[in-house]
């Protein structure tokens, strides 16, 4: 049997422990002690579950909006590379024809199967159902109210994979939406957003129950109007997403969210652009030119046009600067935006019976190989 021999792996309900773990036709068929497990490679380091990226729009010069097979392939093989098994490819405000491209493209690519590197398993849809006053680096002319019908002839050429839904919930239409996003199990997330605790409140009694990028192009904390930062911390019921590059967040103010959510509702993302992966200089988001220097990528008015953040530096950056528990951190990256997306029982942790996705991390966060469904697809 092939698998991991004598390897230090984070294990479902043991922790962090000294096992043998065996894969069997893509997925975990043992953890335990068996002498005849072959490795698939060269062990060190300690052996994760894969990463989860639910909000990643591009890397590698690619980006989901590219509306092409050849772009999600070259996403899937850079992330690879920082730990990340599965991702959704992440779209955003732009004219229909492009979001439906990029869509489509999506489709055709999840049918075949066939990804390099990490496997997608749908699309977060970042707009066009946002708010003006909250644009953040997406086009303010291709804004459109929240729509139900808009939204079903996006899903229809998505084959279906639309998971998440990021939209401004006060805007007319918003918890229509909401509502029917909730009852065909898609999640709702409340973001580039002008709401208020109140039209939070009523987004959450409709379903929402996620918060895109917290603290990003969303209404903050006011001692009289505690906006969606504030809810976001007060409602158990929303899963905060974060941007841990300690550029779009700082530091204290991860910390606030962490010590006033459950274990279970913080989700780290990347919210990546097409220049990750790549050196400093021009860029490109949505027809909109981006400058990239010193991990920081900006409009040329200085908005944060997403980031080039990899997923095992948010990990070290919540551990390092954050002072965050190790297993916590990982949990955030894996065990969180698997139940998030409703995907636990398939991945997210190491477990018999789960997926055969893993990253092992050296003792200063480098990615030292990547598996997926058994097939090592990246190896330093």
């Amino acid at each position: 049997m092939k698998g991991f021999k004598n390897v230090k792996a984070y294990v479902e309900g043991e922790g962090v422990i000294t096992a043998d773990i065996g894969v069997e036709n893509g997925r975990i068929a043992f953890v335990g002690k068996d002498e005849n497990i072959e490795n698939l490679c060269e062990t060190g380091g300690i052996l994760l579950p894969g990463f989860i990226d639910e909000h990643i729009h591009g890397a590698g010069g690619a980006d989901a909006m590219d509306g092409s097979e050849s772009a999600l392939q070259t996403i899937s093989s850079c992330l690879a590379k920082e730990g990340t098994t599965a991702f959704l490819a992440t779209t955003m405000t732009q004219s229909p024809e492009n979001i439906t491209a990029a869509l489509n493209a999506v489709r055709s690519t999840m049918k075949k199967g066939e990804e390099s590197g990490a496997k997608i398993l749908g699309v977060h849809l970042e707009g066009p159902f946002i708010s003006l006053k909250h644009v953040g680096a997406q086009p303010v002319e291709y804004v459109a109210k929240p729509s139900v019908e808009t939204f079903k002839a996006y899903q229809s050429a998505a084959g279906g994979n639309i998971k998440i839904v990021t939209l401004a919930p006060e805007v007319e239409g918003g918890n229509e939406l909401t509502r029917y996003l909730a009852d065909n199990g898609v999640v709702a997330s409340i973001g580039h957003t002008d709401a208020g605790y109140a039209e939070v409140s009523s987004a959450i009694k409709c379903g929402a129950s996620n918060v895109t990028h917290t603290y990003n192009a969303q209404k903050g904390l006011h001692h009289r109007e505690v906006g969606v930062v504030g809810s976001a911390m007060l409602f158990d019921e929303l899963n905060c997403e974060l941007i841990c590059d300690l550029i779009h967040v700082s530091a204290p103010a991860i910390k606030l969210v962490i010590k006033n959510k459950p274990h279970g509702r913080v989700t780290l993302i990347t919210d990546a652009m097409r220049a990750k992966g790549l050196p400093d200089g021009l860029s490109e988001l949505g027809g909109q030119q981006v400058f990239v220097k010193n991990g920081e990528a900006r409009l040329k008015d200085g908005t944060l046009a997403g980031s080039v953040l990899r997923m095992n530096v948010a990990i070290k950056n919540l551990v390092e600067k954050v002072g965050v528990n190790f297993t916590d951190a990982v949990d955030f990256a894996t065990v969180n935006p698997a139940v998030n997306l409703g995907v636990y029982g398939d991945r997210g942790s190491i477990s018999v019976g789960k997926r055969a996705d893993f990253t092992a991390l050296s003792d200063d966060f480098e990615v030292l190989f990547t598996v997926v469904g058994g097939r090592v697809v990246y190896k330093k």
